[in-house]
């Protein structure tokens, strides 16, 4: 497996075919939410087993010192396997390496574990987003400076 970080107009297609996989077609979300105003100015970071995308996640830059990572997505078959890690991984090095302090995402709460056994914190009430619940989690990088 080959994990790469790429720029929206490097990433776009095969990020977009896995994302249109999971969250329109497995979870319903409405097409029209999926694409947003943040992939543009967005780090990629993308997981390819033999030539084929299979997972993606972004980072975006909040501020000098807060990130959000965003759109996680591994197609149903690789799932379990540690894919989701390796790219969440690579995010959060990536934010590191950019001096931020903080990372927050939008978790959808049946991931709430998948990100706790990563160093996320949940964060604050329950809340609908696309008609899938999810919970705010929270991750420090205290040496970042």
């Amino acid at each position: 497996m080959e994990i790469l970080l790429k720029s929206w107009k490097e990433a776009e297609v095969d990020a977009f075919l896995v994302r249109q996989e999971v969250f329109i077609v497995e979870q319903g979300v409405p097409a029209e939410l999926e694409l947003d105003g943040f992939d543009s100015s967005a780090a990629h970071v993308l997981a390819y087993q033999d030539a084929r995308c299979i997972g993606t996640g972004r980072l975006v830059n909040l501020s000098a010192k807060q990130a959000q990572i965003g759109r996680m997505a591994v197609l149903p078959k690789f799932r379990g396997k540690g894919v989701g890690k390796q790219i969440l991984r690579k995010l959060v090095d990536l934010a590191a390496s950019r001096g931020i302090r903080g990372i927050i995402l939008h978790s959808q709460v049946s991931a709430i574990p998948f990100y706790e056994k990563l160093g996320f914190q949940a964060q604050g009430d329950i809340y609908d987003e696309a008609g899938i619940p999810h919970r705010n989690m929270m991750l420090s990088l205290a040496n970042s400076d």
